[in-house]
């Protein structure tokens, strides 16, 4: 009897477990992406419609300046001046906002101070919805139905007007918000459903410029064109311009609006809409949307009964996949950094390269998912370089920002390079990393002459910064010499590799600023925030050595001592009276996952022969720095860095060197993860006793047999396989488990 009822139990949990299986694989993978995470508090992410690394990210303004709504839109807001087309996810910058476009009627006309006395309306989350490729809001004063979809290269509204009279659609050149201002603007009225012009721009990027076509589904009756804000017939030039489209709507009346974009002229806006955007069935350019972002989430396929989880992973490879943009348009033309208008033959030209954050696990990510888009990727970076002479720093439409620091672009390269990415020139590649490294720029003439930037009086001197990440990618260039064969060159910047020696301070154990003289700077406190730190302090950039791991634990005092100077990052506790910047945020001690220099800090231990530490500290990061709720970055998302960081840790793996080919373990949070490579093979990822307390790796067995290390290699990845982690509620006894040396290339 009771073995019959043991039987009973097993089949009716099978069941009801292939059934809650068969419902889950019903549901698309866009289903699970929340698109509002990271649209309050420091995240600084958009909700509006875009497809994977597209030029258009079409969504709300709130209209008015500030941080908190640097990316136009913020949570706390109840307001929406507009919808804009361009758009940056997740950064600390405030620039874009082309092309504003907000309906309105006769309802409603009060104006404000605060947006510039632009027309706009109160929303309410509650009739506010976001999905991949789709956002939808009712503008409450109005009662407008707005809904926004994209194309790679175009941009789609769909208007929903009540009955009024006076029914309105207002296109403004002259909105700027926050760094962005307007420097020559036009408008062109072709008929009376075709708009042209352009919007050229400065602020971050100092010279932007964007090429527009506008086709309505309705003709307007009749229009006010203003050139600052006096009104002219036809055609308007001017920095201010703003065009104002009249109409008699019905109730429930749909008028379409499509805006194709170029940054290379009008003919390429006009292609834009012709190749992408035909005709004016908006529920189709919906659909088409929706299928392009289901395809690219379905490279990874998760298994879970946790559903949040499963929320948060699929939001944050979403978000891992809104940078870098397009910048060429269907003709191959775009505006090249050296502002001529340049023609990419034979690939797609990107930019929006936010490269210090980018280069340590967005990058690594799309080799292992986008292979064929990150040659077009390199080849963008290569034409950046053959443009101005070196590759970029932090790159946006066709302009070098030069914010940050490092040649980071370098790493991305000689990553790509090593693990076979094709369809780039590699003697150009080689000779685009070096010029960078060798050019005289950003105090790269000091770090050569004496081995280290020493301290000046720049507000953002960053000078032990600087130090340690030109280290970094100079042994990358030496690992790109090495293998091309030029001996004289790998010898030279492998030596120059070694500078981070030049600013550690043995007494203090940490890196430390320096005067031209070779003394260090007195007074000296770690926890402080100072100019000698790029966005950091001494606690966070301790740790970045990630081409001699080894070399930075002897330095310090052995395993033992490098693990006691880690077990004190994580849990000396900023006190009350200090004072944290602004990018201080997600803090474990005096670890900051909001901030980048932090976030391969944890995997460390696995480098000291402490692998459950590592998985300890990666579980609480996981589990406590990334909600399914509009706050839920703990910092800036930053073009794809802090969801990638995500994705590779949920997964239970991470390139804490980023060009070395390999990923230190970590602790996965997965039932099973299977990755569909770009070659047609699968890598499966399988978590055995998956429950929230089992955090620990027991054992690995990589394809049917039991390895004793703490990590992967790419090759291992590409080739296709299983991967199983055994877990438990406790760390696992003392084992030989060994950790890849930091300054090999695995490839």
């Amino acid at each position: 009897m009771r073995k019959y009822s043991f039987i009973v139990v097993a089949i009716t949990a099978l069941f009801f477990n292939c059934a809650q299986n068969t419902h889950e694989t019903k549901l698309k993978h866009t289903s699970f992406v929340n698109p509002f995470i990271g649209t309050d508090g420091p995240g600084n992410t958009y909700p509006g419609a875009t497809v994977p690394f597209g030029m258009v990210q079409l969504s709300p303004d709130i209209g008015i300046p500030g941080w908190d709504r640097i990316a136009g839109y913020y949570y706390q807001d109840s307001i929406i001046s507009g919808f804009s087309h361009t758009h940056l996810t997740g950064t600390g910058a405030g620039d874009l906002y082309d092309i504003l476009v907000m309906p309105t009627n006769s309802r409603f006309n009060k104006r404000i101070e605060a947006n510039n006395f632009k027309p706009f309306s109160k929303f309410s989350h509650e009739k506010e919805a976001a999905a991949p490729g789709y956002y939808m809001v009712d503008l409450l004063d109005y009662n407008i139905k707005a809904e926004l979809t994209a194309t790679e290269r175009t941009g789609i509204h769909k208007y929903t007007f009540p009955k009024d009279s006076l029914s309105q659609i207002h296109i403004d050149l002259g909105y700027a918000l926050n760094w962005d201002a307007p420097t020559d603007t036009y408008i062109k009225v072709i008929d009376s459903a075709t708009i042209q012009g352009y919007r050229k721009s400065t602020g971050w990027a100092r010279d932007q410029r964007v090429y527009f076509q506008i086709k309505l589904s309705k003709p307007f009756e009749s229009y006010q064109l203003y050139k600052n804000d006096s009104l002219v017939q036809n055609e308007a030039t001017g920095i201010n311009t703003k065009i104002i489209l009249n109409y008699k709507t019905k109730d429930d009346e749909v008028i379409i609006l499509k805006t194709g974009l170029s940054t290379a002229g009008i003919d390429g806006a006009c292609k834009s809409i012709a190749l992408e955007a035909p005709h004016f069935k908006f529920d189709v350019y919906k659909k088409a949307a929706d299928s392009i972002w289901e395809k690219q989430l379905r490279k990874i396929k998760i298994e879970t009964n946790q559903l949040e989880k499963k929320k948060i992973f699929y939001s944050m490879l979403y978000q891992s996949m809104l940078a870098p943009t397009l910048l060429s348009d269907h003709n191959g033309n775009y505006k090249g950094a050296n502002d001529t208008i340049v023609k990419a033959k034979g690939y797609n030209r990107y930019d929006t390269f936010s490269l210090w954050d980018t280069y340590r696990a967005a990058h690594p990510l799309y080799t292992v998912m986008h292979p064929k888009r990150v040659s077009d990727m390199i080849r963008s970076l290569l034409a950046h370089y053959k443009e101005t002479g070196l590759l970029p720093v932090w790159s946006m439409q066709g302009n070098e920002t030069n914010m940050m620091i490092g040649y980071h672009a370098v790493p991305v390269i000689v990553d790509a390079y090593f693990k076979g990415i094709k369809g780039f020139d590699i003697k150009l590649a080689y000779q685009a990393c070096k010029a960078s490294a060798m050019d005289d720029a950003r105090q790269i003439e000091d770090y050569k002459e004496l081995g280290y930037v020493p301290i000046d009086e720049h507000h953002e001197n960053w000078s032990v910064s600087k130090t340690l990440e030109y280290a970094y990618d100079d042994w990358c260039v030496a690992q790109f010499a090495k293998a091309l064969g030029k001996k004289a060159d790998y010898d030279y910047f492998r030596e120059r590799s070694e500078n981070w020696r030049h600013v550690y301070d043995s007494k203090s154990t940490f890196m430390r600023p320096k005067f031209g003289d070779g003394s260090f700077v007195k007074p000296f406190v770690p926890k402080e925030y100072t100019p000698f730190f790029c966005e950091s302090n001494a606690w966070q950039y301790m740790w970045y050595v990630p081409q001699n791991i080894e070399g930075l634990i002897g330095a310090v005092g052995g395993n033992e001592a490098f693990e006691k100077k880690l077990d004190s990052m994580f849990t000396l506790n900023p006190l009350p009276t200090d004072k944290l910047p602004i990018f201080s945020t997600g803090m474990i001690g005096q670890y900051a996952h909001g901030n980048e220099p932090s976030h391969h800090v944890g995997y460390l231990y696995n480098y000291v022969g402490k692998p459950w530490k590592t998985q300890e500290i990666i579980r609480n990061v996981l589990e406590s720095q990334y909600k399914n709720t509009p706050n839920g970055h703990c910092g800036n998302e930053d073009c794809g860095q802090m969801s990638s960081w995500y994705v590779f840790s949920a997964l239970g793996f991470y390139p804490v060197n980023p060009a070395q080919g390999i990923y230190a373990f970590g602790s996965p949070i997965f039932d099973r993860a299977v990755i569909k490579l770009e070659n047609g093979r699968s890598f499966v990822i399988e978590t055995v006793n998956d429950l929230k307390e089992n955090k620990y790796i027991q054992s690995v067995v990589l394809n049917r047999k039991k390895i004793k290390r703490n990590y992967i290699t790419h090759k291992e990845i590409i080739n296709g396989g299983t991967l199983r982690f055994v877990m438990g509620n406790k760390p696992a006894p003392k084992s030989n488990y060994t950790m890849a040396l930091s300054s090999k290339v695995y490839n």
